[in-house]
């Protein structure tokens, strides 16, 4: 049995205060013996501080971004090894909103891959389509691309140290939500795409789903036998909500 995820992905919100009190009361409401592996991933200022309030929990820390180089005249970057000093255990790469906003392409998303690996990072990947894709019913094409891209550059062995995250870009932020039997296609054809490489790799791989996951979805969505766990935003930054969204995810367990 996959070992459930659950990603808060607070993205540009917080301030130490707010941190320290949202990491206490959720130290307070996940009990460490659930069977999940749960993240936050802070804003870059606030991640050492992070890993200092969680040194003695369960809870792992992720960045939402990396660098592709290793170090550098790359002012503004921070590197793979500078967020496994600090005690990042994941990273986020190839959100939609890098690659919509910053013009990511799938070859930046890849050398990114790439270095959270050499740093012993596990990389969160994320694969999604726009909503006018989905109209054209491109999905899998599009989410094909994005994946190949990064096995083609890495190897499809780089993904036994691996975690994806399906995130329909019409769906992050706009309240709206994949169905469950919508998510769960697009993540078994996810890893059905790896299986024709390596079924043992496939069988093992988490893949998440990412769009406006909410306490209320969550046990639909999470009920579906690809759907290894969430990517969660807007709902990470509420205790109980956040709560709610791992409780389903270990009743999945």
């Amino acid at each position: 049995m996959r070992r459930p995820v659950v990603a808060g992905n607070w993205k540009m919100h917080g301030s130490r205060r707010a941190n320290k009190a949202l990491l206490a009361e959720l130290e307070l409401q996940l009990p460490p013996q659930w069977p999940i592996d749960v993240v936050v991933f802070p804003p870059y200022v606030y991640l050492a501080d992070a890993v200092r309030l969680l040194a003695e929990s369960s809870l792992a820390v992720g960045a939402q971004d990396v660098c592709a180089e290793p170090d550098g005249a790359f002012t503004g970057q921070v590197g793979a090894a500078m967020l496994k000093d600090v005690g990042c255990c994941y990273v986020i790469v190839g959100h939609s909103e890098r690659r919509r906003l910053y013009h990511e392409d799938d070859a930046l998303v890849a050398r990114k891959f790439a270095a959270a690996l050499g740093a012993g990072l596990t990389p969160v990947l994320c694969l999604g389509e726009s909503l006018a894709e989905r109209d054209a019913h491109k999905t899998e094409a599009v989410v094909a691309r994005q994946l190949d891209a990064v096995i083609a550059m890495n190897g499809i062995a780089s993904f036994s140290d691996a975690i994806l995250a399906y995130e329909p870009v019409w769906a992050i932020g706009t309240g709206r939500t994949a169905s469950p039997d919508q998510a769960q296609a697009v993540h078994a054809f996810l890893r059905s795409r790896v299986e024709a490489q390596d079924a043992n790799i496939a069988r093992h791989l988490r893949v998440l789903y990412g769009g406006s996951v909410k306490g209320g979805n969550a046990a639909e969505l999470f009920s579906m036998p690809d759907v290894d766990g969430g990517l969660v935003g807007g709902a990470s930054l509420s205790a109980d909500e956040f709560q709610q969204i791992c409780a389903a995810a270990a009743v999945r367990h």
